[in-house]
């Protein structure tokens, strides 16, 4: 069982995706190791990069920042209360 935070594990599946960590610290403009800390989760990954990782990997924001990209629900009239 894995640990580590659904955001790093997400943010692993983008670095793969890019192919290596140096990768991703070039299209992000970042260090090596800033990147190695965000697969390890003891950070997030910065509000300012989850968009082109998205762009980039095909890995959804709503996955790499939950916190500040939740998946939105559309809700029913059953769920406004509606009597039609």
């Amino acid at each position: 069982m894995d640990t580590q935070p659904s955001e790093a594990i997400a943010f692993r599946e983008a670095v793969k995706a890019v192919g290596s960590q140096s990768a991703m610290g070039r299209l992000l403009g970042v260090s090596q190791a800033a990147v190695w800390r965000w697969i390890q989760g003891s950070k997030a990954v910065p509000p300012e990069h989850v968009l082109t990782i998205e762009a980039a990997t095909g890995i959804s924001k709503h996955e790499l920042r939950p916190d500040i990209y939740p998946i939105e629900r559309v809700l029913s009239d059953t769920d406004l209360g509606s009597t039609r």
